[in-house]
């Protein structure tokens, strides 16, 4: 849904809130404490509210009760511009951006975009193993840029890349034209047990081939799981079609976010950013639909 279609569809609140009760509840409404369904209209009735009153538990509650809405003082119709401004930047967006876009201030912007991907890091459908042929590899994010310049006319120091700086260690897995999981190790060193417990949690042995570089910390996987290496000092494709691009184009988008958008993320938040850059590549076949991802943010 692009932004003149969500002005056109969302001109008020109570539009917004019928909106959520059809993706949420698809019309059987339910307590959202006891999941009786029991239910019906306040008798206050404030459409603009829109409680419901359970006849279970006596408690009322909003369709809202248990989702990132729950609780906020920013109209929904605020909250479908941000999330329909993140969905349709590929690349992510900022903060900033999206506060001067919509005249918010920046650090209600920024709390609401975090609630978002709270949410898309903890949608169900991103939980199952990785399956058929899945390449792994790590990328390293962030790190402090280099100070000053040469200095005599000497050239400028070759700045160091990856293993053996101070930059954050991504890993990640990613099934050939499917799914992609990944996340951040807050350790400087990545060992072959943390890679060997990131495969045992991510992906299925059984009947899967993975793929890595030639990095030696890969080396005990094949004790776990079918196993074959690209040497990316002699070839970018090995035979029978054995390489690493899928998951190289992964690190490309989530990188592209970081220098284009966010130019720095704190350690603390990594996890969210990297969690949004796996949502979307998942949902890329439908263009990460807005219908969809509501349900997701009120866990339908």
């Amino acid at each position: 849904m692009n932004i003149l279609e969500l002005f056109n569809s969302f001109k008020t609140q109570e539009q917004c809130i019928e909106y959520l009760e059809q993706v949420r509840w698809r019309g059987k409404p339910f307590c959202p404490y006891c999941g009786s369904e029991k239910v019906s209209r306040h008798a206050s009735g404030d459409r603009a509210q829109a409680r419901w009153q359970c006849q279970e538990c006596s408690r009322a509650f909003a369709v809202t009760v248990g989702t990132i809405f729950h609780g906020t003082h920013v109209p929904l119709k605020n909250w479908f511009l941000v999330l329909a401004l993140m969905l349709n930047a590929k690349k992510s967006a900022s903060a900033y951006q999206i506060a001067r876009d919509l005249g918010m201030r920046r650090p209600t912007v920024w709390s609401m975009m975090h609630r978002v991907r709270t949410a898309m890091a903890e949608d169900p459908s991103q939980k199952a193993l990785l399956h058929g042929v899945v390449e792994m590899d790590e990328t390293y994010v962030g790190g402090k840029p280099r100070k000053g310049g040469p200095k005599n006319g000497s050239k400028a120091p070759k700045s160091k890349k990856g293993r053996g700086t101070k930059k954050l260690p991504v890993v990640g897995a990613v099934e050939r034209n499917g799914r992609v999981i990944a996340a951040p190790f807050h350790r400087r060193r990545l060992t072959s047990a943390n890679l060997i417990g990131f495969i045992k949690k991510h992906v299925d042995s059984r009947g899967t081939l993975l793929v890595t570089d030639e990095f030696a910390a890969y080396n005990s996987a094949s004790r776990a799981i079918l196993h074959a290496t690209v040497n990316h000092q002699k070839e970018y494709v090995g035979d029978g079609g054995v390489h690493t691009n899928t998951i190289e184009g992964f690190w490309a988008l989530l990188k592209r976010a970081i220098y284009g958008q966010h130019h720095h993320y704190s350690r603390k938040y990594a996890p969210l950013y990297v969690a949004e850059a796996c949502y979307k590549f998942n949902r890329r076949s439908e263009q990460c639909s807005f219908e969809s991802t509501i349900g997701v943010m009120v866990g339908a």
